[in-house]
């Protein structure tokens, strides 16, 4: 767990000047147009009473300018909410060492933190000008995240003690957050993207959507064409993680930039323009952000996005671009098209991880799947050696799914054994499982005598995962093992998981350098992600009523992260924590490949107030942070 900055819930973040001291308001010359022409009321009517005030990383900016960035596909909607960032309750320091601040001014809680009590900003709107209260809090937790015919299951990080939430009212600008046990990392959970649930739906404007507050939502569902109002919730608010977020310019927002042309399937760029009720200003008073629009460019190749990174056109990627291959071409293209590299600290423990399907729906390689020595076997006959070399130049290194050395969770069995190839030992350890027969190519047979053979579920848009995925298909054969390789597009990739219709996957492990923040890999946890099984995933969020029950080691590390959730004190959540981590060490459940180096991004040389370094990964929600509502273009 990342220690929390204890400050930051008495003050505003990271001590801003405050908003006494400044003078008038000032805004872009756009909306000043649009004052003066009577379309917008003045900007001191459009600001809370007392406005955030943003430190820019390196000078106080100018307004003007569009940045360029590139999503891959109809699929990559994540890439947005990363952009503009997770305008949630409080937010990352730009370093990843805290919480601070964000919709809310600040925060306290009880002894034993069961209870969060959030004051909102006083005056803050929506971008369509209605007051954001806490009424817009309730609507969010009690009628849609805490509703079953919404959420079919609470999401994880609003349940304490198998109960959820309880969100009160105190005021119009204070909340209070109830849990039925210790909740000491609830803020940390707050500041990832996916904990923003509480800013996310406006009451007025989404409750027209819901049949507790109109009364004719069977009307809109019948022009609809549509069987129940969840779905037409989503269709019309979006949620956190789907595509539908990006694709309804009515909906009113918090944040820095709106949409304007919309993310859908046949979208070849989308058009965020500014807030102008967006609730920060810099210490010269000016509202941000500075940039006036974010032209995300729909691109369906990887090697299109990073052409067109070469090309200059593009004025900062964090995706898409990271992989080894790329930086040399990049490096060299830099000064003549106008932009800088960035080398960024990756969050991730291993590039690509190859997660057994422990609950396939094929019975006999089920039983192979769950014995710990045939994932040995698979694991020794690897050669990451060859990987990091032809994939990652040699700047990776082998690893399973650990920590990484410089986290203080660090386990050196969990982030090393069974790493160098040894082939002899692959082999024997199959032939001991009574794998000894072998078709005419060599294949081992199993189950009356079908070959050995593994589907491998890839996204087709990680060219780094199909790489790797095609030197492990050699490696194996070497062992008798068959990997079919099955490329499928993101959506396919996932659609499969959800029906667990896949024997294996290749996906990225998190918790390299965020351990506590994304547990996929070593907690059947995380509804789409942790696929040791997923049904295990259902087993543990309806208490056992749907799914499939874990093995016991499962169990016990799930046992043990309920325990760790109540800790009341660092030293015994540390300690529980370690727990789990040996635990996963032992059963082996998921093989890793490499851990890669750093993360490649670039910004326009003209764009100022990019961070040099900054985390690269999903739970710090990279780069918004980093907050690029202050970026903006040197003249």
């Amino acid at each position: 767990m990342l220690r929390l900055i204890t400050i930051v819930a008495t003050i505003t973040t990271l001590a801003m000047t405050s908003t006494s001291c400044l003078a008038a308001w000032q805004e872009s010359p756009e909306l000043a147009r649009e004052v003066r022409a009577g379309k917008l009321p003045p900007v001191a009517a459009r600001l809370p009473e007392k406005p955030e005030v943003i430190q820019p990383h390196q000078r106080i900016g100018t307004y003007g300018g569009r940045l360029r960035t590139a999503l891959r596909g109809n699929a990559d909607h994540n890439a947005i909410l990363r952009t503009i960032g997770a305008q949630g309750l409080v937010r990352w320091t730009p370093d990843f060492s805290g919480v601070v601040p964000n919709v809310a001014e600040r925060w306290t809680s009880n002894a034993d933190v069961t209870e969060y009590t959030f004051y909102l900003r006083r005056g803050m709107r929506w971008s369509d000008g209605k007051p954001f209260t806490a009424d817009d809090v309730l609507f969010s937790m009690n009628d849609l995240v805490t509703n079953p015919q919404f959420f079919r299951v609470t999401p994880s990080r609003y349940v304490i003690n198998d109960k959820p939430i309880v969100t009160e009212k105190l005021d119009d600008y204070t909340v209070r957050f109830r849990f039925a046990g210790s909740y000491r990392r609830f803020p940390e959970e707050l500041a990832t993207p996916l904990g923003q649930h509480p800013t996310l739906f406006p009451k007025h404007y989404c409750g027209q959507f819901h049949p507790k507050y109109n009364a004719k939502v069977d009307d809109l569902l019948r022009d609809a064409k549509l069987a129940d109002w969840g779905t037409l919730m989503r269709n019309k608010c979006g949620d956190i993680e789907l595509a539908t977020r990006w694709g309804n310019p009515e909906k009113p927002s918090l944040d820095p930039w709106l949409v304007k042309e919309p993310y859908t399937g046949s979208s070849a760029s989308v058009l965020m323009v500014r807030n102008p009720y967006f609730w920060q200003v810099d210490p010269q008073g000016q509202q941000l952000p500075y940039i006036d629009t974010i032209q995300l460019k729909v691109i369906s190749e990887v090697e299109t996005i990073v052409l067109a990174a070469i090309g200059g056109q593009l004025d900062f990627q964090n995706r898409h671009i990271g992989g080894v291959q790329n930086r040399s071409v990049l490096a060299e293209n830099a000064k003549r098209n106008g932009y800088t590299l960035l080398s960024l600290p990756e969050l991730p423990s291993n590039a690509a991880g190859l997660y057994l399907n422990y609950s396939t729906k094929n019975a006999p390689l089920r039983e192979l799947f769950r014995n710990k020595d045939f994932r040995i076997a698979l694991s020794l006959a690897m050669d990451r050696k060859e990987i990091n070399e032809l994939v990652f130049l040699g700047q990776g290194e082998p690893w399973q799914i650990g920590p990484l050395r410089q986290n203080r969770f660090f386990n050196e069995k969990l982030a090393k054994q069974y790493t160098e190839r040894d082939l002899s030992r692959a082999n024997t350890l199959l032939d001991q499982l009574g794998l000894t027969a072998r078709d005419p190519d060599g294949y081992r047979t199993y189950a009356g005598g079908k070959r050995l053979a593994i589907n491998l579920s890839v996204n087709l848009a990680s060219t780094q995962s199909l790489d790797i995925a095609d030197l492990m298909r050699k490696q194996f054969k070497a062992a008798g093992v068959d990997l079919v390789i099955q490329a499928v597009e993101r959506s396919l990739h996932y659609e499969r998981a959800r029906n667990n219709d896949y024997e294996a996957a290749i996906d990225g492990v998190a918790g390299g350098l965020d351990p506590t923040l994304d547990m996929r890999s070593i907690l059947t946890i995380h509804a789409q992600e942790s696929r040791q099984s997923l049904l295990w995933v259902r087993w543990y969020e309806t208490n056992g009523k749907s799914g499939e029950e874990p093995l016991p080691n499962m169990k016990k590390r799930l046992e043990l992260y309920d325990r760790w959730q109540l800790a009341k004190t660092d030293k015994e959540a540390d300690a529980l924590f370690r727990e789990i981590l040996a635990l996963a060490a032992e059963e082996f459940d998921v093989i890793g490949t490499i851990r890669p180096g750093g993360a490649t991004a670039l910004r326009n040389t003209k764009l100022i107030n990019v961070p040099d370094s900054f985390p690269s990964g999903w739970s710090f929600g990279s780069p918004g942070p980093t907050l690029p509502q202050q970026y903006f273009y040197k003249r």
